[in-house]
């Protein structure tokens, strides 16, 4: 088979992991909806607590934290949006709940930064939400802390201020779809894969950043995470 190329492919994604030089490749990312309650009411949804649903984003959207990224084209209302992310590590196809956490790698503080008014028309429109979810630079990511160093956090705050004003402050205890059911759910649809990472839902208190804003997060347990939002290109 020959190695040649059109054009060099694009080099691996992989984000830091704490306590080591080795790095996690991504090969995918799952985001998990209107996992919060709370947050549900805010967008003017009903909660659906029967079953979680899922978008994707590009590996290539990764951004790592601390970075500055430029206020996204297309948008007039970018928002951010702070999450529990999950790492894992084990490959598993209709993984039984129970089981579910001995696929997980570790934990991350994740951004599901969002082009809102890009999502809200597709959603009125009945429309995929690509446009408004999967765009450059809109998966950030802190490094990755293994679990046999975190453990498997159920419970603890999750932040998020913006210039330093908090914005967002809730407890994972609230999630609707805590971790073992959101990998149990998924590998019923997906063969997971190392490499593979869910951001697992944001709380309540999204809402818009502009060039010049700086937004940290934080998890109790996991570590913190930080962006700051250029001027648009």
């Amino acid at each position: 088979m020959s190695n040649d190329y059109c054009f060099a492919p694009p080099a691996v994604v992989s984000a830091p992991v704490r306590g080591t030089a080795a790095r996690f490749p991504i090969r995918r990312i799952f985001c998990v909806g209107r996992n919060y309650e709370a947050h549900a009411k805010e967008m003017g949804v009903a909660v659906d607590r029967e079953a979680p649903f899922y978008f994707t984003k590009a590996a290539g959207d990764y951004v790592p934290s601390g970075a500055t990224v430029p206020y996204p084209p297309g948008t007039g209302n970018y928002h951010y949006e702070m999450e529990l992310v999950v790492a894992v590590g084990k490959a598993g196809f209709r993984i039984d709940e129970e089981a579910a956490l001995g696929h997980v790698f570790g934990y991350a503080c994740g951004l599901d930064m969002t082009r809102r008014d890009l999502q809200l028309a597709a959603r009125e429109q009945r429309r995929p939400w690509d446009l408004g979810k999967d765009f450059e630079q809109s998966a950030v990511l802190s490094e990755i802390v293994p679990a046999d160093q975190c453990g498997h956090p159920a419970s603890g705050v999750i932040e998020l201020r913006v210039n330093g004003q908090t914005k967002q402050s809730s407890d994972l205890s609230l999630l609707i779809h805590g971790v073992p059911a959101l990998l149990a759910h998924l590998s019923r649809y997906y063969h997971l894969e190392p490499g593979d990472l869910v951001y697992t839902g944001t709380p309540e208190g999204v809402g818009p950043v502009v060039a010049g804003d700086r937004i940290e997060g934080s998890i109790a347990g996991v570590g913190g995470i930080a962006l700051a939002v250029g001027a648009a290109e």
